[in-house]
């Protein structure tokens, strides 16, 4: 019965698409995020559903959708250079067949994230795209809250729709991704069209919000933790009154403090004594070993290049009996270590000029983020009081995903690649708004003899 559920639906978006080609886009981003051929039993688990969905979405826009507005931008250049080099490196990798499983999800990542600003050309399809990509996260939020809250957290024993330990399925890139995702969802509260401020969507943020804080107490996972404390010091530029924000979200924690599990204290504690956890204390001696083999090969190994890495330490383990704790030094020795951090991992597999790329496509993303937003925030018009603050949310889902992505290999993660592409597509629609206004000023002087020709333009605008 659910495979039939996920095809009838899945059949009925591929159907409305006929007539409105960017739904198959939206279908493709559905997919894409939630799996449900990963979800299903039968029939479902056979087909190639993601193959599909991008296949009706890149044909759909090449045959049947409108081209106007789109622009391939500077941010768009990287990727491709990026997907590019990351093929190249494939075939000289360390590790050619592991490269190629890797290389294998990878390169769709990059090119939908390349093709997908080509497609948000207005500002419903831009909304349409953040709404998608923030219920499809949403669907895994709102089991993963409600698991926890009944008690079925705890590191590595919390089950999601599958079983399966990868892409955002993962715990730590879950609770990354989902409080990311929580500025985009106050911006629909207060600025979305297709679900228009009411007190029930404002009700249903609240609620998704409390789950999204949910799942880094439920997964346990270290770096959801780090991402909440950048989310609130983020906020403070936002917030008008900080002296209260900080007092309220002090009380709300000091409040939290007594559900917690005694698993999830052991686990945080590991953030400040990082050599007692055997996972936190290699991270250090990975990043040591990628800076030595960078400069043996600074054009990277390739894919998984981190599998010739093998190091040993000794590793303080403690034990209580009663009011006794005795600390005992073992020797471990560990090789195979995954990197633990976007930026070793960028380094390690794609070398320096892979990195500088990768560096280079965020930091373009914060900056014209921040440029929209100074550019937009005076906006008076109800058409445009919405951009600057878009801008804002897209600004600090980047800065939590960078902070996420510092202890975490999730350097080509599909949701945040559809992030950058949001920020593309926003940026660039902006431009085409200044682009013909100032073409409107130029034009103006020589139409000054017909006094109806100004507002005529503005409205064709």
């Amino acid at each position: 019965m659910l495979d039939l559920v996920f095809l009838a639906f899945i059949g009925y978006v591929l159907v409305l698409g006929l007539k409105r080609p960017f739904l198959w886009v939206l279908l493709y981003v559905y997919i894409d995020i939630l799996a449900p051929q990963r979800i299903g039993y039968t029939v479902i688990t056979t087909l190639p559903l993601s193959l599909i969905a991008f296949a009706a979405a890149f044909g759909g826009w090449l045959a049947l959708d409108r081209k106007t507005g789109a622009r391939f931008t500077l941010r768009q250049g990287l990727m491709l250079a990026l997907l590019v080099y990351c093929w190249w490196s494939t075939g000289h990798a360390d590790f050619p067949e592991d490269a190629l499983t890797k290389w294998d999800w990878v390169w769709k990542a990059l090119l939908f994230a390349i093709f997908l600003p080509l497609t948000l050309t207005t500002r419903a399809r831009i909304e349409g795209l953040a709404l998608v990509l923030l219920l499809s996260v949403a669907t895994i939020v709102i089991g993963t809250g409600m698991k926890t809250v009944l008690g079925g957290g705890g590191y590595q024993n919390l089950k999601f729709f599958v079983n399966d330990n990868s892409g955002i399925y993962e715990s730590s890139t879950l609770a990354t991704v989902a409080i990311g995702l929580v500025p985009l969802l106050w911006w629909f509260v207060r600025h979305g069209t297709i679900y228009r401020p009411h007190w029930m969507v404002t009700a249903f943020a609240v609620a998704l919000t409390f789950a999204c804080f949910l799942v880094p107490i439920g997964t346990e996972a270290r770096t959801g933790l780090l991402c909440i404390a950048a989310l609130g010091v983020l906020m403070l530029r936002y917030t008008k009154r900080r002296i209260l924000f900080i007092a309220g979200a002090g009380v709300l924690g000091l409040a939290a403090l007594p559900f917690l599990p005694q698993s999830y204290y052991d686990r945080m504690a590991t953030i400040a004594q990082p050599d007692g956890d055997e996972s936190a204390s290699t991270r250090v001696a990975v990043w040591e070993w990628t800076l030595d083999y960078v400069a043996e090969k600074p054009l990277g190994g390739g894919f998984d290049a981190y599998r010739g890495n093998r190091f040993e330490y000794s590793m303080p383990v403690r034990t209580v009996d009663g009011n006794t704790t005795s600390i005992e030094y073992k020797e471990v020795v560990d090789q195979g270590r995954a990197y633990h951090s976007s930026i070793f991992e960028m380094l390690g597999e794609q070398g320096w000029p892979g990195l500088i790329m990768w560096l280079a496509l965020h930091a373009l993303g914060l900056w014209q983020m921040e440029r929209l937003q100074r550019r937009w925030r005076k906006a008076e018009d109800e058409a445009e009081r919405w951009i600057a603050p878009l801008a804002a949310a897209l600004q600090m889902g980047a800065v939590i995903y960078l902070v996420g992505a510092t202890f975490q290999g999730i350097a080509y993660q599909p949701v945040m690649l559809m992030l950058v592409a949001l920020q593309i597509g926003l940026h660039t629609y902006c431009r085409r708004i200044d682009s013909a206004r100032a073409a409107l000023a130029r034009s103006a002087p020589r139409r000054s003899a017909s006094p109806t020709s100004l507002p005529g333009a503005v409205a064709a605008h």
